[in-house]
């Protein structure tokens, strides 16, 4: 079923009796051509086109809860292109591409909204810093704006130019960024990937990962074995975990990462607004909360929920930016898990084990590579070549330290703020 305005009309004007559901809620079979572990965005993506480009259907998605239920339900749904680094430049202005011909090609609403993200800077030396990200910006084909004070201050009055401790110098504005909605992002690629012949299959948790004799075989899951000649995995936060059930040990750590959502307020922020000076970045979601988040826990931990001293340092530094959103009443907040690799940069890429595939890494970019991270890594699990925009994310440059790609400049201690 595709969806449309005259569907719509339609279906308004029968009772909205004729609607299906969005995807079919399969039996697992004894046997795939691939597995997919984790049945979140990138999972989801990665499904999808491998169906889409590469012809291959005979796929299971397996999520231990339900689709989209991890870090992809839970995040700040900022998308950008605005990365400095070879490698990791390259690869989301690729996923920005995608994410622009997104909707149109799933046949659904992800909200979408390139509204702009403007990264403020606070000092000469910052300013400085951002010029040389825009200028690389530029040099990949993307957008970047360099606004003065004077500029800014048209743009978004609402912040808190007088203050005298980290005055506001500008900022650096890239137009093409925005937010999408992150269920949206999720049940869209589910529902593709459905109508091309992938099984979804919820409450399926793998518990073993099969190997003999240097090749994967297959999985142990909650709901029976399941047998392929290839697997992917895909799980964020829980990598580690997954593939310590092949033997493996990944350069990952598991953080949690905070976001917080207000009451719903009439539009008052037109753009993604990004602190310099401190861990803060805010927008205003589509049903009218404002959407913030700041910096990782101070502690690797697997709970979806993270300490009070990290969210008591984000909202004293949204009031010291935008002392406005204090009379905003917060509803709720979350945490998200993060894979956190060594160098901050992600891993899409074969393992030691033949027919074991890895991606995982992301640590906060995971959203915003949806499109790119399940396209690279169909291209991987299809042919057995990275696809070019993922080229420089191999797993052996840990191990080898050729093609670090440290975009922080934290090292491999990201909680030490």
């Amino acid at each position: 079923m595709r969806y449309s305005g005259l569907r719509v009309i339609s279906e308004g004007l029968r009772g909205q009796k004729s609607w299906t559901r969005a995807w079919r809620d399969p039996a697992p079979k004894a046997q795939y051509d691939m597995i997919i572990i984790g049945g979140g965005g990138h999972g989801l993506a990665t499904a999808y086109y491998l169906a889409k480009n590469h012809g291959i259907t005979n796929i299971a998605v397996l999520e231990k809860g339900y689709l989209g239920g991890g870090n992809i339900g839970r995040n700040t749904t900022i998308v950008r292109a605005n990365y400095l680094l070879e490698g990791n430049s390259q690869f989301y202005s690729h996923s920005l591409k995608l994410w622009e011909g997104l909707e149109q090609d799933l046949n659904y609403n992800v909200m979408h909204s390139q509204r702009g993200i403007i990264n403020l800077f606070h000092s000469d030396g910052q300013r400085d810093a951002f010029a040389r990200r825009g200028n690389a910006m530029i040099n990949q084909g993307d957008d970047a704006i360099l606004l003065d004070r004077d500029e800014l201050r048209r743009m978004i009055p609402y912040l808190d130019y007088d203050q005298t401790r980290f005055p506001i110098f500008g900022g650096l504005y890239h137009k093409r960024g925005g937010t999408a909605r992150h269920d949206a992002v999720a049940w869209g690629y589910a529902r593709a990937a459905d109508q091309r012949g992938v099984d979804l299959i919820q409450n399926c948790e793998v518990t073993g990962i099969d190997v003999h004799q240097g090749r994967v075989t297959g999985v142990q899951t909650t709901r029976g074995a399941i047998s392929a000649r290839k697997i992917g995995v895909v799980v964020a936060g829980r990598s580690s975990q997954v593939a310590a059930m092949a033997g493996l040990r990944l350069p990952i750590e598991s953080h949690v990462l905070q976001a917080f959502v207000t009451e719903g307020l009439k539009p008052a922020i037109d753009h993604v607004i990004t602190y310099g000076m401190g861990h803060f970045y805010i927008s205003q979601s589509d049903k009218g909360g404002l959407v913030f988040g700041g910096d990782l826990d101070f502690y690797a931990s697997y709970a979806s929920r993270g300490n009070l001293p990290t969210a008591e340092h984000v909202v004293e530094t949204g009031m010291t930016l935008m002392p406005m959103i204090g009379q905003a009443k917060m509803l709720r907040s979350w945490g998200g898990i993060m894979d956190m690799s060594s160098d901050g940069s992600p891993i899409i890429d074969k393992s030691p084990i033949e027919g074991l595939y890895l991606n995982c890494g992301w640590c906060y970019g995971g959203f915003k590579a949806v499109p790119g991270s399940g396209y690279a890594f169909a291209h991987l699990m299809a042919t057995d070549q990275p696809h070019q925009s993922a080229e420089r994310y191999r797993l052996d440059r840990f191990e080898t330290g050729r093609g670090l790609m440290d975009e922080e400049g934290r090292g491999s201690q990201h909680n030490l703020h």
